[in-house]
């Protein structure tokens, strides 16, 4: 897809989406993780969606489903989700490898490196207004900074990822909140400001600024703090395109 041809309404973003997906299912970029998955754990949701959730790497619920977040994590994000109004439907979900890691072992940087492409075409088809990156490594790639998920958390940022500008909003991941109270406070209090951030009007891209072929990666950094909230933008008949429950084989749905 050249860069300067991007698909354009949702209907033509959620095919690519599908076009992204059978490339990504027969990759062999990274040849142990090619060797031992079981699934490309490719993403899912809302192809249309204004919300996008980053986490690390599928588990072994993940990679058996083809699906992203159907453990224990996933039951919190959904309920989460649920006490902001939303739905697993209404985001789209995904994560910085499309394959397990061998024993849950942490990805390894050059793995990162080869799969991070696939991450930000998603971005640019789906086109979200706020990207939640979960937990540290989903957080430093896509800030392209080292600093550290407990420093960075509950803070939104305007800022480039690959070749959408989006608010970048970094909190915990939800399995260090499972069996921990105060940090399930902390990740929940950070939930609650999702709905303002969402609220906002849509940063301004690159596109509008005269277009860009490359990946802008991390530019553009400004504090969410600095942002004023805007009126809630109404979306029109046939701007949202819900991929459907058909498509489930797909890792979409």
């Amino acid at each position: 897809m050249a860069r300067g041809e991007r698909p354009r309404s949702a209907e033509q973003r959620r095919e690519a989406l599908k076009a992204l997906y059978s490339q990504v299912s027969s990759c062999v970029r990274c040849p142990e993780l090619a060797a031992t998955r079981r699934n490309v754990v490719f993403g899912s949701g809302d192809a249309n969606a204004e919300l996008m959730f980053v986490g690390e790497a599928p588990g072994a619920r993940e990679d058996e489903q083809g699906l992203p977040f159907v453990g224990q994590a996933g039951k919190l994000l959904d309920r989460l989700l649920a006490e902001i109004g939303l739905a697993r439907s209404q985001v789209f979900v995904a994560n910085t490898l499309k394959c397990r890691p061998p024993s849950n072992r942490d990805p390894l940087p050059l793995e990162i490196e080869r799969c991070r492409s696939y991450l930000y075409e998603q971005v640019a088809l789906v086109e979200p207004k706020v990207i939640c990156t979960l937990g540290n490594f989903a957080t430093k790639l896509l800030r392209q900074d080292d600093t550290g998920i407990t420093r960075l958390h509950g803070r939104a940022e305007v800022i480039a990822v690959g070749w959408r500008v989006v608010r970048l909003y970094p909190i915990f991941h939800p399995a260090a909140a499972l069996y921990t109270p105060r940090m399930l406070e902390t990740l929940r209090e950070d939930f609650l400001k999702l709905p303002a951030l969402l609220a906002m009007q849509a940063p301004e891209q690159a596109a509008e600024l005269g277009g860009s072929e490359e990946p802008m990666d991390g530019m553009s950094r400004q504090q969410g703090g600095e942002d004023s909230p805007q009126a809630p933008q109404q979306a029109q008949p046939g701007e949202r395109a819900l991929l459907g429950s058909g498509e489930a084989q797909l890792g979409l749905f």
